[in-house]
């Protein structure tokens, strides 16, 4: 019951927030109070005053004042800590499921004097990353935030808060981002080889082409003397020299002109969407780092053979979307 309050009040408080990817902090949306020991050192400050009362003495009236006015002081200083500070999210790397996003926040600082102790964290989580900003500069504050699921997901809100000079008090704003972040679907750790290549469908061979062609597609020959070095599978190579193996590796031109590698979903032999979606995720990786060209057809979405790093991530948005 309690816990189901608390959440109401939680998400009428964000609600209350309108999401932007910055936000200058403020005196309407920075909040303070006592941190537990705040309220032990007010407790020691009451007993000493009532002793200076009862007693009548000069020296506990100074130290409880001096005290109490060390304390007014630090509740100001902790307050200028945040208010005023500028934050701004940059945007967000895609990231793949069960992996931790990094969410970078920029903390600017326009006064001259330095802020000292200050935490951000993902709104409930309990990891927090702490920075000082210099005076008239910024840093850069880097939050690790993980979803379990692939798809579009909003950024979750963040707390950034300070308990600078003394720890009494715990200065806070709560801070709801527009962003959003793509999770791509985790690939899968063991995947089988990559399917065969099907014949292009303006090839003349279209009859006997897929049985001649059962075996796995690479597009992958041993390098022949003569062969133009854009040519050359310069990242198997790399592989095999850390192998300890010299050998060269070219693209096979005739091949890549009689086939082509799609990788469909339904040549995953998987009855789980999410396994299939798992297992393309790891053949794209895979045709990418062979440095082949692939295609994608998942969900009823076509995407036509070929490579590069945009290619890649227009497959692995595609399979995060489906």
């Amino acid at each position: 019951m309690i816990a189901r309050l608390r959440h109401r009040i939680d998400g009428w408080f964000l609600s209350r927030r309108p999401p932007s990817d910055r936000i200058e902090l403020t005196q309407r949306n920075v909040y303070i109070l006592p941190t537990r020991a705040g309220w032990m050192l007010g407790a020691t400050l009451l007993v000493l005053l009532i002793a200076s009362i009862n007693y009548q003495l000069n020296l506990g009236y100074l130290l409880t004042f001096l005290l109490a006015g060390s304390v007014a002081v630090g509740m100001h200083v902790c307050h200028a800590t945040l208010r005023g500070l500028a934050m701004h999210l940059l945007p967000p790397d895609p990231q793949f499921a069960g992996a931790a996003a990094v969410l970078r926040v920029v903390l600017d600082n326009s006064r001259r004097s330095t802020r000292h102790g200050i935490g951000m964290s993902v709104r409930g989580s309990g990891q927090w990353a702490w920075s000082d900003v210099p005076a008239q500069g910024s840093a850069t504050v880097d939050i690790a935030f993980k979803a379990e699921h692939r798809g579009l997901h909003p950024v979750p809100p963040f707390t950034a808060e300070t308990r600078f000079p003394l720890g009494t008090f715990r200065v806070w704003t709560v801070w709801r981002p527009a962003a959003k972040v793509l999770v791509y679907p985790a690939p899968e750790p063991h995947p089988p080889a990559l399917p065969p290549g099907e014949p292009r469908v303006d090839s003349p061979q279209l009859a006997g082409a897929r049985a001649q062609h059962a075996g796995d597609y690479d597009g992958i020959r041993p390098y022949r003397r003569g062969d133009p070095l854009k040519m050359i599978v310069w990242k198997k190579v790399a592989r095999a020299e850390a192998a300890g193996s010299s050998d060269l590796y070219s693209r096979d031109a005739q091949q890549a002109q009689r086939q082509e590698l799609w990788l469909d979903a339904q040549h995953c032999g998987l009855a789980d969407h999410e396994a299939r979606v798992s297992r393309l995720c790891a053949w794209v990786i895979m045709a990418d780092k062979l440095g082949l060209d692939y295609g994608l057809r998942v969900a009823g979405r076509t995407i036509a053979p070929s490579l590069g790093e945009a290619h890649r991530r227009q497959c692995l948005e595609a399979l995060a979307r489906c």
